[in-house]
């Protein structure tokens, strides 16, 4: 794709981050104790956690970027579609992205901020709440691990051609399926490394994981932090088809199955 100038500045970048890090506040405070879990129409779990990070996130990003419209999945059903699509631009949240995860107390849930701009996710800051490490990314600038106040550069590892080892495939916790099985067996030599929400996109970002395939539906605020972090750091995120994810041009804010590589060159159409 086409290198685009970094699409925010550096006040605006540490105002996003300060914003999500003070959404895992709120979920760790929850978190810390007994809370409900309530199934939403789509049966996917809800609880405080996540409707706290939303008023949060939601404020925050109004409060710092008054032009741009905000879009999450606590409130997305508010939005109706032809306004929500006449945007050439917005914040794409998804407050706490691994909800099932949180339920679990396994640790393995984000937050998850994304800048859309005609469609592509030039932006993006993932959160872990229970690490408390931030990755973030913004095309043509780079990724970013942060740890406290330090940031480091991260890479994609490039595999392709290089001596044969075990690629390292993300292997979703909560949603394992018979057709990610058979891709895996596809692929042959691999370590699955099983780990929930977009800490995947995260982990390939950095060089720790290889491979993500999905197959099944998500929604278009699951992928689009990953996809610009994952992007930044050179990998890419890719339909079946081949085309990289674009956000807000359909009617539906359901993705398709897709694959996120660290490294592009991978033989992926022979495994799909």
């Amino acid at each position: 794709m086409t290198e685009r100038a970094c699409p925010v500045d550096a006040a605006v970048r540490e105002g996003v981050i300060a914003i999500a890090r003070d959404a895992a506040s709120a979920i760790l405070a929850v978190y810390a104790h007994d809370f409900e879990v309530v199934c939403k129409a789509d049966h996917s779990p809800v609880t405080a956690a996540d409707l706290d990070a939303h008023r949060i996130i939601v404020a925050g990003l109004r409060r710092l970027t008054p032009g741009i419209p905000v879009l999450s999945e606590e409130a997305a059903g508010n939005v109706p579609t032809a306004e929500r699509r006449s945007w050439t631009r917005m914040w794409l949240v998804d407050p706490l992205d691994g909800t099932r995860e949180f339920v679990k107390r396994n640790g393995e849930f984000s937050v998850n901020i994304a800048l859309i701009e005609d469609g592509v996710a030039t932006f993006g800051v993932i959160q872990a709440p229970v690490t408390g490490l931030v990755w973030h990314g913004a095309l043509a600038r780079g990724a970013f691990r942060r740890d406290g106040d330090a940031d480091t550069p991260i890479h994609t590892r490039r595999c392709a051609g290089a001596p044969p080892s075990a690629l390292r495939v993300a292997a979703s916790r909560s949603h394992r399926d018979p057709r990610t099985t058979a891709l895996l067996a596809r692929i042959g030599d691999v370590v699955p490394m099983p780990l929930g929400s977009s800490l995947k996109f995260c982990r390939i970002a950095e060089g720790g994981m290889d491979v993500y395939p999905r197959f099944g539906p998500t929604s278009e605020w699951d992928t689009a932090a990953g996809q610009a972090i994952l992007e930044a750091a050179g990998g890419c995120l890719l339909d079946p088809q081949g085309r990289p994810f674009r956000y807000n041009r359909r009617d539906t804010l359901l993705n398709g199955d897709f694959i996120a590589l660290g490294d592009p060159d991978l033989p992926w159409r022979e495994w799909i």
